[in-house]
């Protein structure tokens, strides 16, 4: 898998514009594989699952989010150190990924996806028959 984002510095929320008026946040992303897949772990703040897009085109995985930050009414922000209110990050999938079973959850702002590898690029035991 390949990430397609832009590397920004790590004492910064990571913001880039996608058009040129709409401005989104990079969200940080921790990926692990073992022999049968890889899981991707995405933070997503203030995001729900209503307002979650998770879309596979090809080899191009896109994960994107509007933040939902609740304000009481007649209220409005003094201050806010984010003023973007969408998350947005592309990956590329490799051949050996099983695109038709990925599974997702979420769970209090962190996105889980599991991506299995697919069945003929797993590591298989081959069993030795006495005869």
């Amino acid at each position: 898998m390949t990430d397609t984002t832009a590397v920004t510095r790590s004492d910064q929320p990571a913001v880039t514009r996608a058009r040129e008026d709409a401005v989104t946040l990079t969200p940080p992303v921790d990926i692990f594989e073992d022999d049968t897949g890889i899981t991707l772990i995405a933070d997503l703040p203030g995001t729900s699952k209503d307002h979650l897009d998770i879309q596979v085109d090809g080899d191009s995985l896109s994960i994107a989010g509007d933040i939902d930050i609740p304000l009481a009414e007649n209220m409005d922000a003094l201050y806010a150190d984010v003023r973007a209110r969408r998350y947005q990050r592309r990956f590329a999938l490799s051949k050996e990924l099983d695109r038709e079973n990925i599974d997702a959850s979420l769970t209090n702002g962190v996105l889980t996806l599991r991506i299995p590898k697919r069945a003929e690029h797993r590591p298989r035991r081959i069993e030795v028959k006495i005869s």
